[in-house]
């Protein structure tokens, strides 16, 4: 019965992933969103890291293309300038707790890439820490054991 149970659970996410996942994408996008605007401005290579991290995940690039992913996070974006925005991100967010932990993990990690443009801010971390709470993902864990790897300047 188990074997059944897991055929039937792998068919479904695939269908689930070439249909859309929206939630796991909003999740994903909300996510990066609060990172990019957690210090106050949006910038470009926080945007671009966001829309790559996106566009990597194995789920998402194939329920999305990249202008539908762009859109959703520049939406994403307009809900962080706000406290109540953030909070519905947050939302967004821990609506995926019940996934596999890799796909909360993906979510967690797209954002901490976001966030490692220029090195992790405090104000960043906080927001990281809201996404990994929000997760129930071992934040700091993750962020030890895949670090931005940057070519020497």
């Amino acid at each position: 019965m188990s074997l059944l149970r897991d055929i039937f659970g792998r068919v479904g996410r695939t269908v689930t992933a070439y249909a859309g996942d929206k939630a796991l994408m909003l999740a994903a996008v909300s996510g990066a969103a609060n990172v990019i605007v957690a210090d106050g401005e949006v910038a470009s290579e926080e945007f671009d890291a966001a829309l790559h991290g996106l566009r990597a995940d194995p789920v998402l690039v194939k329920g999305y293309d990249a202008l539908m992913l762009e859109t959703e996070l520049y939406e994403g974006i307009a809900r962080a300038r706000t406290r109540l925005g953030r909070a519905e991100n947050l939302r967004h967010v821990a609506s995926i707790v019940e996934r596999p932990l890799s796909q909360r993990e993906n979510v967690f990690l797209i954002a901490a890439d976001v966030a490692d443009q220029d090195g992790i801010s405090g104000i960043e971390a906080n927001a990281l820490g809201e996404i990994a709470a929000a997760l129930q993902v071992d934040g700091e864990g993750l962020l030890r054991a895949n670090p931005v790897r940057r070519p020497p300047a």
